[in-house]
């Protein structure tokens, strides 16, 4: 492998895992750079998790200490619903390993919620903004009523404690979304691609609240069924599975920009 300035080269795990484990890599590792993209990362803090198809209680994690626009498929570290670390690349002196904060939230909902694929937390300004108000995510667009039922988790710190982990399911429930109360979000998704579908769309609610709410000017309401009838529209059972269409062309529009993330 010819080194290249700026990247850091690690042998290729393609060979150490199945042809499904690969292929959730790859996708994970897009999900980080297109967060990167998208404007929502937070240097090398959050995380992203996928599970490993055919691995019960396995998921892919990223090393703390890389930043989301670097993350390839290979780099990801395998982990059990314990913290075992199950696989991980040779990262050298670096020797980087997972953050606590990831294990204890992503293994929380990863067990809970076995039919959940993906898992995104992130600390967006809009998203910390927004989970610090009191009336927090308003239903005032029509991409904001597709969170009308979007859970809310009151701060307890640091999430470095296995004890908060029951409060953290408990909050999010049979949902797609979660406020995390002065900290920030987390969605969750049947696919890697409708898991970024979901939290796109929450950075999005989230901007043009913040945007409307700065225009300092009485807000519209909408009537309830109106908002009833828009959420019941964004189900799983009314439409088709979110990512499905776009997650294609997004693939394609990192490979435009850097196909490394398949690495």
């Amino acid at each position: 492998m010819t080194p290249r300035p700026g990247v850091l080269n690690l042998p290729s795990m393609k060979e150490r895992c199945t042809p499904q484990e690969w292929e959730a890599r790859v996708n994970l590792a897009a999900c980080y750079r297109l967060i990167d993209l998208y404007g929502m990362s937070d240097m090398m803090a959050n995380h992203i998790s996928s599970h490993v198809p055919g691995e019960e209680g396995a998921f892919l994690i990223n090393p703390y200490g890389m930043m989301y626009e670097e993350i390839t498929a290979s780099c990801l570290i395998k982990v059990d619903l314990d913290g075992n670390i199950l696989s991980s690349p040779d990262f050298g002196e670096l020797k980087y390993g997972v953050n606590k904060a990831g294990y204890v939230i992503h293994s929380a909902v990863h067990a809970a919620r076995p039919e959940i694929a993906c898992v995104i937390h992130t600390h967006s300004w809009a998203s910390m903004a927004v989970s610090a108000l009191e009336c927090g995510l308003l239903p005032i667009t029509q991409t904001s009523m597709r969170f009308l039922r979007i859970g809310y988790h009151d701060f307890e710190g640091v999430v470095l404690k296995t004890d908060e982990q029951a409060s953290i399911v408990r909050d999010l429930g049979d949902n797609e979304a979660l406020l995390l109360r002065n900290h920030g979000a987390l969605v969750v998704g049947r696919s890697v691609g409708e898991a970024f579908n979901w939290m796109h769309r929450l950075e999005l609610a989230c901007r043009s609240q913040l945007a409307a709410m700065a225009a300092n000017t009485p807000l519209r309401d909408v009537p309830a069924e109106v908002l009833r009838e828009t959420w019941n529209n964004y189900q799983p059972g009314t439409r088709r599975p979110y990512g499905v269409m776009e997650w294609p062309a997004l693939l394609r529009k990192l490979d435009r920009l850097d196909p490394g993330f398949r690495d």
